[in-house]
């Protein structure tokens, strides 16, 4: 609104687009009106402007000839045309001066001034041109000549009326209808007189200097003159300007033809497109017509209409359709317009339907734009600016009404785009805030996915934010966590997205070369995970590995699968021991699945053993193809030593570590968890707290169906019972067996069953007795010969059932002890193996007899629903 009240730019907008639908037409002008048009082509040849009037005269004698309608003559003759004579002046004075024939006889007198009289008439009569035009105007009795009237409101009486012959033309108006005038100018006496009429010719410019408007009248004091082309259609009519009635503020009428204007008497002319490339009036050369290239003859019956075209002659003016149009063709158009009745119209009630459409195109930007989306609105707002164009454009061109709806249709549109800059506003806020507060989230989702351990997430998170110097720390900080998983290629995309914007953050440049360094050397689950290689690097410049949570402190020893770090949980400060193992290099493909599966199974059956004398599993997981389970930290050593002749433990130190592994392996297999490689290797005693330990639960098998399978032998020859050898399904009473077999050579030194061979050594396990304990060594009582025994019987249901049972025994044979037995050395025979020592069997009569009467241990939650145990 602002925008249309302050400047011109809505009516320009209108304007323009009034030209282009008006023009849009198809409506054709009249073929009764020709123009001739004193153009640069009759300059050239007539010479330079202003003619002698005697040239008017002769073509308006040779169109009179032709019997044309009516002649309009655009040329003004405020001022009579007077010419030196100086051809006749010195023709007279060639006479005056001549010598006499005889200068003896004088001329007379009278003859002079008879030369001199015929001298005088022929110059008047030929020097006379408004003379001449007046004769011709007289002859023709049909040509309109202009005035020119100054337009203003008058204040006062004029300076001269209207001489009689404007009057001729002029009507009597007093009520305002017409555009006020307060000075004019006539063309001379005779040639008003002379004229068929005096038409005003003044251009009414719009604010952008075009010709839009025709005022029809000119109100001078009270006399309403008409215009030109008014006029020419009243005279090509044969009426007379009494024949031109006033309807105040509607229309002027001449004769039928009713003439709808506004309520100045200005109306809206139709001006016509060219077709085909040629004007919509043709307009012939004045020179042409004159030398009779054209005949005059061409123009019978129709309304002549003449006017200057050439540069610097006549004034041109932009009109609709056209960018420069002389006043002659300018009265053509009008003219055509007027005999046509092609006129244009503002109805009375467009100001009402213009301002309906207003409201109706405020309720929508107000009520209805808000509630549609982007797309939708998009949509109903094009469709409704179309819709305002072009049913403006369809009144204008098909039924010559001008509906201004221009002003709502920009209101439409700019309320549109206001209120879509707005959204635009206020979603790029919300966005921008929405945006950080995104980002804030991705850089805490990404610290929580790197607290978690996955470092890809978490990098991924981090490369959705904004980098800003609080994301630098982020990132060095992944980095780092990159290096210690030994992952250094993806440390190397860490250190490179930040260099990206800022190269200079603190060490980051030595940070980059070495991880490119490093990730072009290191391979994790390489030489990391192989039994001869190490996860730990030289140099303090690389952060320390980790494996899960776990931070790498340092090597503790190397075994057949994997290597055995200290590592240390940093956020609780838990110190634990890291077991790795290589999986991808021990298995491949299906087998490299199924070893993974197992791998993670054995871990979960493990962490579920909680007990004094287990090993406490924390956790399990897998670094690339490097799987690890972290564990308890233990003090002390394994068996392994203490099972060497010289090294032995004290009696009663072996039965009590014994006691306990058994009682530890009572709970594992009530648990359904058989251990299945039972050995010295994995019990550890640390003396000094005199602690137990049964650890490398990892190879153990849930009993479960579900998850085990059978045939699969597992665990070391040397300790193995026959069943397990056999590939027999076992349980519990096979690790009892084992532990047996532990107890025999850490009392002995010795293994129960030796052989030359793994087939000589697994005979002798599945067929042959084991020897008596006393022959290595003497001084061991009866009652823990016999109990080693009956754990290494052959047959399981002959074994004791439950580790709670053998424990229960080996406290019973300690308790006997009572500390009073001394360690001494073993005797280990010289020759022959163990086996052969003793073939028959040691036990006693009464032993024998003992062993046939199992006893139910109540304490005791046997497997299978069933335990027996062997009197002692």
């Amino acid at each position: 609104m602002a925008l249309h009240i302050t400047t011109d730019f809505i009516g320009a907008f209108e304007r323009r687009f009034y030209d282009f639908a008006s023009t849009s037409t198809s409506r054709q002008p009249t073929d009764k009106i020709a123009v001739i048009a004193i153009d640069d082509q009759s300059i050239a040849n007539i010479g330079r402007w202003p003619w002698p009037r005697d040239v008017h005269a002769k073509l308006i004698d040779q169109l009179a000839a032709a019997k044309t309608k009516t002649v309009v003559h655009t040329v003004f003759f405020f001022e009579p045309q007077v010419d030196r004579g100086l051809g006749f002046i010195r023709k007279m004075k060639a006479i005056l001066g001549a010598p006499p024939a005889d200068p003896a006889i004088p001329p007379s007198p009278s003859i002079i001034h008879e030369q001199l009289s015929q001298v005088v008439a022929e110059a008047e009569t030929a020097l006379d041109t408004d003379g001449k035009l007046i004769d011709s105007l007289k002859n023709a009795g049909n040509v309109i000549v202009p005035s020119f009237f100054t337009l203003g409101e008058p204040q006062g009486k004029p300076d001269s009326p209207l001489p009689a012959f404007a009057l001729k033309s002029a009507l009597d108006e007093n009520t305002g209808f017409s555009v006020a005038a307060i000075k004019g100018q006539q063309p001379i006496d005779g040639l008003g007189i002379a004229a068929a009429g005096v038409g005003h010719l003044n251009q009414f410019q719009d604010v952008d200097g075009a010709v839009r408007l025709e005022p029809l009248l000119v109100n001078y004091y009270g006399k309403a003159v008409p215009s030109m082309a008014l006029l020419a259609a009243v005279k090509s009519l044969n009426l007379s300007s009494t024949d031109i009635k006033l309807n105040q503020g509607e229309s002027v009428q001449i004769g039928k033809l009713r003439i709808k204007t506004d309520g100045a008497a200005l109306m809206l002319p139709q001006f016509y497109k060219g077709r085909d490339g040629k004007p919509a009036f043709a307009v012939d050369s004045f020179y042409d017509v004159l030398s009779g290239k054209i005949p005059a003859s061409k123009y019978a019956d129709k309304i002549v209409i003449i006017g200057a075209t050439a540069a610097g002659v006549g004034t041109q003016f932009p009109v609709p359709g056209h960018p420069a149009l002389s006043p002659a063709e300018t009265i053509a158009h009008i003219t055509s317009s007027i005999l046509n009745e092609h006129f244009i119209v503002q109805p009375s009630w467009g100001v009402w339907a213009s301002l309906g459409v207003f409201l109706l195109v405020c309720a929508y930007i107000i009520a209805a734009l808000p509630r549609l989306s982007a797309g939708a609105a998009a949509v109903g707002t094009a469709l409704f600016f179309v819709a305002l164009l072009g049913i403006e454009f369809g009144l204008l061109s098909g039924a010559a009404l001008w509906l201004k709806l221009v002003f709502p249709a920009t209101l439409l549109l700019i309320g549109h785009l206001a209120l879509t800059t707005k959204r635009f506003l206020m979603t790029e806020a919300g966005k921008i805030k929405s945006d950080e507060e995104s980002a804030e989230t991705s850089r805490m989702m990404g610290l929580a996915l790197q607290g978690q351990g996955q470092l890809d997430m978490a990098f991924d998170r981090f490369r959705r934010v904004p980098m800003n110097d609080a994301v630098m720390g982020n990132l060095y900080s992944l980095a780092l966590d990159f290096e210690r998983k030994r992952q250094f290629n993806k440390a190397e995309a860490v250190y490179q997205h930040m260099a990206a914007y800022n190269k200079d953050y603190k060490d980051l440049q030595s940070k980059l070369n070495r991880a490119k360094n490093l990730s072009e050397t290191v391979l994790l689950g390489g030489s990391g995970a192989h039994p001869g290689g190490t996860m730990l690097l030289d140099g303090g410049a690389v952060e320390k590995p980790m494996l899960g949570r776990y931070q790498v402190e340092k090597e503790l020893g190397k075994g057949a699968m994997g290597i055995v770090y200290l590592g240390k949980d940093p956020k609780i400060g838990r110190v634990v021991a890291i077991k790795t193992m290589a999986l991808s290099q021990e298995f491949e493909g299906d087998e490299l699945v199924d070893a993974r599966e197992r791998f993670f199974r054995e871990a979960e059956t493990a962490g579920r053993l909680q007990h004094q004398n287990i090993v406490t599993i924390f956790d399990a997981g897998e670094e690339h193809d490097l799987a690890f389970i972290a564990m308890e930290f233990l003090k002390g050593k394994d068996l392994v030593d203490s099972c060497k002749d010289g090294h032995l433990l004290p009696v009663p130190t072996v039965l009590s570590i014994v006691a306990r592994v058994a009682e530890a392996l009572s709970y594992a297999h009530r648990q359904n968890v058989v251990h299945r490689d039972i050995k010295p290797a994995n019990i550890m005693y640390d003396l000094a707290s005199d602690t137990v330990k049964v650890t490398d639960f990892g190879i153990a098998r849930i009993t479960d169906s579900s998850k085990t399978k059978t045939g699969l032998v597992l665990g070391t020859p040397s300790f193995m019972s026959p069943e397990q050898l056999a590939g027999k399904k076992v349980d519990g009473r096979s690790d009892l067996y084992s532990l047996g077999v532990m107890l025999f050579q850490m009392l002995a030194g010795v293994l129960p069953f030796r052989g030359e061979s793994m087939a000589e050594l697994m005979f002798k396990i599945s067929n042959e007795d084991a020897p008596d304990i006393r022959i290595i060594r003497k001084e061991l009582p009866d009652k823990l010969a016999k109990l080693l025994a009956v754990s290494l019987s052959k047959r399981p249901e002959a074994r004791y059932q439950d580790g709670e049972l053998f424990a229960r025994d080996l406290r019973a044979v300690l308790s006997e002890l009572s500390g009073s037995l001394q360690s001494t050395p073993a005797v280990v025979p010289k020759t022959g193996p163990v086996s052969s020592v003793a073939a028959a069997p040691v036990a006693t009569p009464e032993f024998e007899k003992t062993v046939a009467r199992p006893v139910v241990a109540p304490e005791s939650k046997p497997l299978g629903g069933k335990a027996t145990d062997l009197e002692i």
